[in-house]
């Protein structure tokens, strides 16, 4: 690989207006120390120094096709030439091609879509189509769980973000979702796990009144949360209450869609078809900010005499979804989907299973496709976390830097170690960071009870 070249100059200027003038989100501002990217292909990134790293966390779990592939590079270009931008009250070729190609992807009649610029305002949409579709205020959402930083968005979050944003006054209802490693329900097996927390959500359903909900939204796979696969038969008994209740069904596959689990949609797997699903992220790799949701024809239906009260200024974006277009096409032709499943069964999958064998500090992995995570414990015994639920650690802190320094970029959230590469990574760049991982994980064992 032909290293790009760096002007490190440019990188420490670039750092010093960000710490002067950029507010970031998430984060206390004195406390941070961003790293400058200056550069990146593929699976790598090159900081502004120009170190070289492998991108395990494809930044946000949205760089699907990884960085800079020149399709897509080329496409955003040629459109920026022809035209960059136009108000949506009008047709342009790429939202229409875009909307297609969705189409033929999504599961069931889903076949219209509205976009949106990110996945935060799909969720916005797709709960709004809902209370108007139905009438009805209240949505359900489990509390593991990430839908966005907006407001209707964050109030379904189950995550602690929602903390200092919830008022109380969003209409949201929280419940618990299966997690047979942590599970809430004390289950015995995933099919217990099932019928509990099947259970469990009928019960809440039953409490707060099942003709005063809109919707049920729900992370097919949940993926900022821990990366946990539902057991078998859950969304089939979920889209089964939903339809009793009279309760729109939203899947949320911002995270999960497009590849990374192996599938186009997570949701496949489980042979569910949602009454609406939002995505963003993967539809076009992050190139352009997109997302959007996908409607069923019960729902679509409710609006085709009916206006519907939303909108973007930059909904279906020419130089977005020209993108889009070109990053679906890309992984078509190149068999990225496939990649990403192949490179779960044989390499991440096996290669994770692995490493916990060797290291005490991972209590479980679980995942598929390109989409994994290690759960880190003090004790395997206890399954005491390695950080406290909301917070970090000494312990998650000095992983993190040894990853860094090991050349990988990792992404981590409380005690969790979350393996997202792109879908388009090789098998050798999947070793290589397995390879890196292996050794940052020493570090972790320390903190353990067998350190």
């Amino acid at each position: 690989m032909t290293e790009p070249l760096i002007d490190t100059a440019a990188a420490a200027r670039a750092y010093e207006l960000d710490r002067a003038h950029v507010f970031h989100s998430w984060s206390a501002q004195a406390r941070i120390d961003p790293m400058v990217v200056s550069a990146a292909r593929g699976s790598h990134v090159w900081d502004g120094e120009g170190t070289r790293y492998l991108d395990f966390s494809s930044q946000l779990v949205n760089t699907n096709i990884g960085h800079q592939h020149p399709r897509v590079v080329e496409a955003i270009k040629a459109q920026a030439d022809r035209l960059c931008t136009i108000a949506p009250q009008h047709v342009n070729d790429q939202r229409s091609e875009a909307a297609r190609l969705i189409a033929e992807l999504t599961p069931g009649t889903l076949d219209k879509v509205f976009f949106t610029n990110g996945g935060a305002d799909a969720i916005e949409h797709a709960v709004r189509m809902a209370r108007l579709h139905t009438g009805r205020y209240k949505v359900l959402s489990a509390y593991r769980s990430y839908h966005g930083g907006t407001s209707t968005a964050i109030n379904l979050t189950g995550d602690p973000r929602r903390w200092p944003n919830d008022y109380g006054a969003a209409g949201t209802v929280h419940f618990f979702g299966p997690f047979p490693y942590r599970s809430p329900f004390h289950s015995g097996s995933p099919e217990e796990e099932t019928e509990r927390a099947l259970r469990h959500l009928e019960e809440v359903i039953a409490f707060e009144g099942p003709d005063s909900f809109a919707a049920i939204v729900l992370e097919s796979v949940p993926g900022t949360a821990g990366i946990m696969p539902p057991p078998p038969g859950y969304l089939a008994g979920v889209r089964a209450l939903a339809d009793r209740y009279g309760i729109v069904f939203v899947a949320d596959e911002v995270m999960a869609g497009f590849g990374r689990t192996g599938r186009w949609f997570a949701i496949e797997r489980d042979g569910v078809v949602p009454d609406l699903m939002t995505f963003a992220k993967g539809v076009n790799s992050g190139y352009v900010p997109l997302g959007g949701v996908a409607l069923g024809d019960r729902i679509a239906d409710t609006f085709a005499e009916r206006p519907f009260p939303g909108g973007l200024t930059y909904s279906g974006h020419p130089l977005a979804t020209a993108a889009a277009v070109a990053t679906i096409n890309v992984m078509k032709d190149e068999g990225v989907v496939e990649n990403a499943d192949l490179i779960g069964e044989t390499v991440l999958g096996p290669g994770l299973r692995e490493l916990a064998e060797h290291h005490p500090c991972v209590g479980e992995v679980r995942g598929m496709g390109v989409f994994w995570a290690l759960d880190l414990v003090r004790d395997r015994a206890t399954k005491e976390p390695l950080a406290p639920y909301g917070g970090t650690s000494a312990a998650m802190t000095e992983l993190v830097a040894a990853c860094k320094a090991g050349g990988m970029i990792p992404m981590t959230n409380y005690h969790r170690l979350h393996v997202v590469p792109p879908c388009t990574i090789s098998a050798d760049e999947a070793r290589e960071g397995l390879e890196a991982l292996d050794k940052a994980l020493t570090v972790a064992d320390r903190h353990t009870v067998d350190g």
